[in-house]
């Protein structure tokens, strides 16, 4: 039976505990229920419009970090068409400067066949 008394007494206290909070919740509460609701909704009113603002921030930031983005890009193409001229130059140069070094050494054999053609039919006579 003792078990049964010290469950009724948590019982007890539970209840009575649970009904003086309310108590003071309501005595002591800064408002009421209908007051509440205004700070709530004009709370709700002041997130929105500060979520507005930031989204339109956020958007202006990205504009301008593609608009940032797309002048770099055209940075790095005018570079890469620049390299690619200087490269284009260089390769013609040397193109040009083997052209010259084969009809040098064309023009060497020929001439060296030529005497050694002239030796020979000399020699011969």
């Amino acid at each position: 039976m003792s078990e049964r008394d010290e469950f009724g007494a948590f019982l007890v206290g539970f209840i009575v505990g649970g009904l003086t909070g309310a108590v003071a919740a309501l005595l002591l509460a800064p408002q009421s229920g209908e007051e509440t609701r205004a700070v709530i909704k004009e709370r709700s009113i002041e997130l929105r419009d500060k979520a507005q603002v930031e989204a339109e921030d956020a958007w202006k930031r990205a504009e301008a970090a593609a608009i940032d983005a797309r002048h770099k890009a055209e940075e790095l193409s005018r570079q890469a068409m620049a390299q690619g001229e200087e490269i284009t130059l260089k390769a013609r140069k040397r193109g040009e400067e083997l052209i010259e070094t084969t009809k040098e050494t064309v023009k060497r054999a020929t001439t060296h066949k030529a005497k050694t053609e002239t030796e020979i039919d000399a020699s011969a006579e």
